[in-house]
């Protein structure tokens, strides 16, 4: 369904639907039949209203809505260490306008995004741990999820087709191998998405995803410490052209969790090396070195009592492509979340870890156990003034239009309106647009970008 961007009466009340809607958004019920057969179900569903000014990517409407629904039905049943499970997700939108930004992250019509048979050993390798062996579809999110992710903003999942092992121990220690063929999101057109077409996602055969992580909970006394390798190979299809990407990243994370009255900190780090492509074109054969990297460091004090705010002070950087014709510098995020540091995504999401720098504070706080409050402000740059910043697609090839790509504020509010079962979220976020941003041959001649954003969910 497309509209043309509502009047300033009807953005209102696209906004208060989700805030009105009476829609079960969490229903989680279990038993145990005769035979010793554990039955578990859980349900969600989530409404969300958009809406956006000022767009900062190119050849999309300056202004957009859009109202969301995402709906989610898990199963498992248990016989002992034996366990079979599933899980279907329903995304569906609606009234955004014609040539809209909204693609696969946010519209997947009924997908069985799970469909395993687990087994899970105790006192696997050391007492009290147990080691778990997956095979089927499943989903991941593994560390800080910045670059595997069972990412909750969109509203679409990814899921992966193949085998898993996760072993955890008494202590939350943590290891995860797992190979797979991650699944493509369907439909991926313009007009199948806009009319919410039922698909089935593809798990290509050109598409090989696998690796490991080992994470120490108290590696350094309360400091955690996480090891990472993963491996990306990709490769053409008949159907589908690719940018043939061959990567290997391998990182190193360490974190003290916050605490009241207490610093914290975090740091991650990651190296990213093999070949890839500089575009999708059939033309392009020319396979290119890859050398890229991100960094996340973040530090933070929390109140010990009152409304305990926490204010931090974080920075990111994320490599950028050069002039180097024979080499490709820009990361490659793989499969990550970028909420949780970069703000919402949807009708939004400008930053991203390619071709970034980034230094920023955030404040946290929560006035009471039903709600609590965020707002952040981030500088924002590009690491290599002649590719692409972020996830915009605003580039300019002579980088004549210098590295000042902005600021970026944002604020978040949620309160449980019933403790635990109906939430109510609003939040929102400036884009001030800098030089780049403003001036860049393919920039939108828009002015700032604005955005906004409400979800009603509910649990019984």
């Amino acid at each position: 369904m497309i509209s043309t961007f509502p009047s300033p009466a009807l953005r209102g009340a696209l906004i208060g639907l989700c805030a009105t809607a009476a829609l079960p958004a969490h229903a989680q019920s279990s038993g145990k039949d005769d035979k010793g057969v554990v039955f578990s179900i859980d349900a969600t569903t989530r409404a969300r209203g958009e809406v956006i000014d000022g767009q900062f990517r190119p050849g999309v409407p300056a202004d957009d809505a859009f109202v969301s629904f995402r709906t989610t039905v898990a199963a498992k049943a248990e016989l002992g260490p034996i366990a079979v499970g599933g899980e279907i997700v329903d995304a569906r939108g609606y009234g955004q306008r014609a040539g809209s930004s909204v693609r696969t992250s946010e519209v997947n019509a009924l997908e069985p995004v799970q469909a395993y048979v687990a087994y899970r050993a105790s006192d696997a390798f050391a007492k009290g741990a147990t080691a778990t062996v997956t095979g089927g579809r499943f989903a991941l999110d593994i560390g800080s999820s910045r670059l595997v992710s069972r990412t909750d903003f969109p509203n679409t999942v990814q899921s992966y087709l193949g085998g898993m092992i996760d072993w955890r121990s008494k202590g939350k220690d943590r290891v995860v191998a797992f190979w797979s063929k991650p699944f493509s999101t369907l439909p991926d057109t313009v007009a199948d998405i806009e009319d919410n077409k039922i698909q089935l996602d593809r798990a290509g055969g050109n598409l090989t995803f696998f690796g490991a992580s080992a994470m120490a909970a108290k590696a350094f006394g309360n400091i955690s410490a996480e090891a990472y390798g993963y491996r990306l190979a990709e490769d053409d299809r008949t159907t589908r052209l690719t940018r043939n990407r061959h990567l290997v990243t391998a990182g190193l994370r360490l974190r003290r969790a916050p605490a009241k009255g207490a610093f914290d900190f975090e740091g991650e780090g990651a190296w990213q090396w093999g070949t890839a492509r500089a575009t999708t074109a059939a033309s392009d054969v020319r396979d290119l070195d890859v050398r890229a990297g991100f960094t996340h460091v973040e530090a933070g004090w929390t109140a010990p009592r009152g409304w305990t705010p926490r204010v931090s002070a974080m920075f990111d950087y994320g490599s950028g492509d050069g002039r180097d014709a024979g080499s490709y510098g820009r990361f490659d995020s793989l499969f990550g979340a970028r909420r949780a540091d970069f703000g919402p995504n949807g009708l939004y999401g400008p930053v991203g870890r390619s071709n970034l720098i980034s230094p920023g504070v955030r404040l946290e706080a929560k006035p009471s156990k039903r709600l609590d409050l965020m707002a952040a402000v981030r500088g924002l740059w590009l690491a290599q003034a002649t590719d692409s910043f972020a996830s915009t697609s605003v580039r300019d090839r002579n980088g004549a239009s210098g590295r000042h790509a902005g600021t970026q504020f944002e604020a978040r509010a949620r309160r449980w309106l019933v403790p635990e079962r109906l939430r109510l979220e609003v939040g929102g976020a400036w884009l001030a647009k800098g030089r780049f941003l403003e001036t860049a041959p393919n920039a939108p001649a828009t002015g700032d970008t604005h955005y906004g954003y409400v979800d009603l969910a509910a649990s019984f």
